[in-house]
């Protein structure tokens, strides 16, 4: 899975918590698919963080062609129920 550097330089050294393969299986398996105007496509899924037991919902962001990461992080204001 390719990576922006953003992705590298950023928002991994900004959020140790998350690992390459929690965002893969958000791409894989999403709750919900969203295309953004600029392209880019919002993915949300479930995730368990490290030394936690409830499942929380992280937001993959990816660029147009859908695999190369360029954000990622828990989205705290994700409602299943709003489109």
């Amino acid at each position: 899975m390719r990576c922006t550097r953003y992705f590298n330089e950023q928002v991994l050294r900004k959020r140790p918590y998350l690992t390459l393969a929690m965002c893969r299986a958000v791409i894989a398996w999403p709750i919900h698919r969203q295309v953004q105007s600029d392209g880019r496509v919002r993915y949300w899924g479930p995730v368990i963080l490290p030394n936690e037991t409830e499942p929380r919902i992280l937001r993959v962001v990816t660029l147009e062609d859908g695999t190369t990461l360029h954000n990622a992080f828990i989205d705290r204001n994700f409602r299943e129920d709003q489109p």
